[in-house]
């Protein structure tokens, strides 16, 4: 009988069909080291607290991200719902950037699950949200009976449709200050947290520390099948945990994910920044393109963005063009393309995209 370890790793990105995978990071699979963790992990029933593997994952997750306790979830968007159902009342308002995942992505759960009001405040070209904006959202008569009350803002680092910019410490400060002068909770989406830790050379316990709750997403670029991590202090974590349980998210023997999560965070880290030197590769090939212009430019971390103006083409087009000569992109803002590198797309098929895109748009291509 043939076990899952003996079967040939597949690289996610340049799969058995020829084709380059840039459409995101999530389409990573597990590292050989992962699917033997999984096999071999002690096991127990999470739901009782009892999964060995599960709470090794957590406590190193707290520790990483300098919390007192996490809790595993099996999806990013569980998680950042998790926490705005911990932190805000029904009723309650959440204070959200227009262009943040959570608000656009996330199917409106907080308002299905929790009854909390999303307000959706404006987006910087740099993913920040102005001062000024969160402050006057901040800013009501809580004993007016008409007023939803404010009870958290949501950041996103790096901010996905902003061109996958990590945020600044200086300006997380400020609005960490902004945030407990108005009793209001800060919640950090961090699913990409150590993209953006490379980013800016910093821990990303650095990052976390302006937050009370973050998440932490393991299946993207660190390459585990599956899940997440919430942290915080340990009042929040064990409400968000019911949270869970009230969602669907309660696991049994999770310790099988966990084991590939413990290897994510200990393993693959570390090899973040290859991603994004090849981003940087990418859009130095595209930008020398003619009709491709980089929006909002050059990457920082592992996303390139790229709109095409040329007269032979939708974007829709384009991208259909693409996928034609084996290479998948995919559209993200209206007209804008983008690009992810991840550990499955290697130096050389960066390359042969960027071949591809330029014989699209060749004076003879299509």
């Amino acid at each position: 009988m043939t076990s899952v370890l003996d079967t040939p790793h597949l690289v996610a990105g340049e799969n058995d069909g020829g084709e380059i995978e840039l459409r995101s990071d999530t389409f990573t699979l597990p590292t050989p080291a992962m699917l033997e963790a999984a096999a071999n992990a002690p096991l127990g029933d999470d739901v009782y607290g009892e999964d060995p593997t599960v709470a090794k994952l957590e406590r190193l997750a707290a520790n990483l991200l300098g919390k007192a306790a996490g809790c595993l979830m099996p999806s990013g968007t569980m998680a950042n719902l998790a926490a705005l159902l911990a932190h805000c009342p029904r009723g309650g308002k959440a204070i959200v950037g227009h262009e943040s995942d959570l608000y656009v992505y996330e199917a409106g759960g907080a308002s299905m699950c929790g009854g909390i009001v999303y307000e959706p405040l404006a987006n910087l070209p740099d993913g920040t949200i102005s001062l000024e904006d969160i402050a006057e959202a901040c800013t009501v008569d809580r004993t007016d009976p008409q007023i939803a009350p404010p009870a958290l803002v949501s950041l996103e680092t790096p901010q996905n449709r902003c061109g996958g910019l990590p945020l600044q410490l200086d300006y997380l400060a400020e609005v960490a200050q902004l945030t407990r002068s108005h009793g209001v909770a800060l919640h950090l989406d961090g699913a990409r947290i150590f993209n953006a830790s490379v980013a800016l050379g910093i821990t990303p316990a650095e990052i976390a520390f302006y937050a009370d709750t973050v998440q932490i997403c393991l299946s993207k670029g660190l390459c585990a099948p599956i899940g997440s991590v919430l942290v915080g202090d340990r009042a929040i974590i064990a409400q968000a945990r019911r949270m869970r349980k009230m969602l669907g998210g309660g696991m049994r023997q999770a310790g099988m994910i966990a084991a590939c999560g413990i290897i994510a965070l200990t393993e693959m880290t570390g090899r973040l920044a290859e991603d994004h030197e090849k981003a940087a590769r990418l859009a130095r090939g595209l930008a020398r393109l003619p009709g491709v212009r980089l929006n909002p430019g050059p990457p920082i971390t592992n996303m390139v963005f790229f709109r095409v103006r040329d007269e032979r083409y939708t974007t829709r087009s384009f991208i259909a063009a693409a996928r034609r000569r084996g290479v998948r992109v995919e559209e993200l803002g209206h007209g804008r393309i983008r690009a992810v590198t991840h550990a499955g797309v290697s130096t050389d098929a960066v390359d042969r995209a960027i071949g591809v895109f330029a014989d699209l748009l060749a004076p003879t291509g299509r």
